[in-house]
């Protein structure tokens, strides 16, 4: 996914389209993978009226089943190695988010398909089960929701992170989670017992305290201050949480850094990390469109300053620098975070350590014939 070469921003022979009420994308790009190229043209037929007053953009929540649901990876500047997501696509809208590009494998847009077309996969709680029934299954901590928000808006009806939280809890397997949705303050009752035994953390992303700023840049996202709220919820009742900086764009969301530390120091976080802004594939010219429509006086000098940190590029996959960029603003990024933690007092207890030491193998009382059609069996029974 994470290829410096990326797609430039299309040109628009009219205007650049208008941001719409409650998405991220202003457009729905098309997802790299499709072969009949599309072209925006001025046909005299489209009226101002259209232009300013884009449709109403319902979300669609498609259910789907999976054949597998952990994911591994051997990324060196990750710290996991398994992930799981409930869902593909995700409702929240970041314009930011590296995740859209994954829309591309289903045919999709990266853009306004990956935040209106959701996928939920129904039957993750069945293949989490399974999967830790195996005896070949070799515990280690899952990090829920990295790719999608386990906890968006379809979570409150559909509850399949709950019901993989249940899984998880039963058989005291250690996990964290991320997360933008104060939904995750439902769970609690799960979560704090777990937190207690050493087998769960949490991690609030908050990119700016300005609600305008992140209004659009994540526009279906809980406000900052809902955010910060949940924080000391889940602080309250035990559960160690941390804040993630992600990303941090500049003369965007960069001037809050240190007023996001604070406010989040108060609110009972004990540690902090950041993300510098990342642009993989679709994102690149999905963010421009973004930048042209919201912050057009400055977009120029947002991605001149992205570009110091990428080596001349708008993107740079590099395990040594993808998530922190490189070059002088990246050291003086690197200088200001470091030393608003040092005062803050984040970051001082050893974190990041789940006890593994109880997890219990449970033979999964969903016989794998009883919870899914033959075609998602990996492998037929032999007797």
């Amino acid at each position: 996914m994470d290829d410096p070469d990326t797609p430039d921003i299309p040109e628009y022979p009219i205007a650049p389209p208008a941001p719409r009420k409650g998405r991220g994308a202003v457009t729905n790009l098309q997802g790299r993978y499709e072969l009949n190229q599309r072209d925006a043209v001025d046909d005299g037929w489209q009226t101002a009226e259209e232009d300013c007053e884009p449709k109403i953009l319902r979300t669609q929540v498609f259910e789907e089943r999976a054949k597998t649901i952990l994911t591994h990876n051997a990324s060196p500047d990750i710290p996991f190695s398994v992930s799981l997501n409930p869902y593909r696509g995700c409702e929240h809208g970041c314009i930011y988010c590296f995740a859209r590009p994954t829309h591309s494998y289903l045919g999709l847009s990266p853009g306004l398909d990956f935040e209106s077309r959701i996928y939920a996969k129904i039957n993750a709680p069945e293949l989490l089960e399974r999967e830790l029934s195996k005896k070949s299954y070799v515990p280690e901590p899952i990090a829920l929701g990295v790719a999608t928000d386990a906890w968006q808006p379809a979570e409150r009806d559909l509850r399949l992170t709950r019901r993989v939280i249940e899984v998880l809890s039963e058989r005291n397997h250690p996990f964290a989670a991320i997360t933008k949705s104060s939904l995750i303050e439902r769970d609690i009752d799960l979560l704090a017992p777990m937190a207690e035994r050493g087998q769960f953390m949490a991690a609030i992303t908050i990119t700016t305290l300005d609600a305008d700023i992140a209004r659009t840049l994540e526009p279906r996202a809980a406000t900052p201050s809902r955010r910060l709220r949940a924080i000391r919820t889940l602080s309250e009742a035990g559960i160690p949480v941390g804040v993630s900086i992600a990303p941090v764009i500049p003369f965007i969301t960069e001037p809050d850094m240190e007023r996001v530390l604070e406010a989040c120091a108060q609110a009972g976080a004990s540690n902090a990390s950041y993300i510098v802004l990342r642009l993989p594939w679709e994102v690149a010219p999905l963010f421009k469109g973004w930048l042209s429509a919201h912050f057009p006086d400055r977009a120029e000098r947002v991605m001149n300053r992205v570009r110091d940190m990428r080596g001349g590029k708008d993107y740079d996959s590099s395990f040594s620098t993808r998530m922190k960029g490189e070059g002088l603003w990246a050291d003086l990024l690197r200088q200001r975070f470091h030393k608003a933690v040092r005062r803050l007092g984040l970051n001082e207890r050893q974190g990041g350590i789940l006890d593994m030491s109880h997890f219990r193998r449970i033979e999964s009382s969903r016989p794998e014939h009883a919870t899914a059609p033959a075609s998602d069996n990996p492998q037929l029974r032999l007797f």
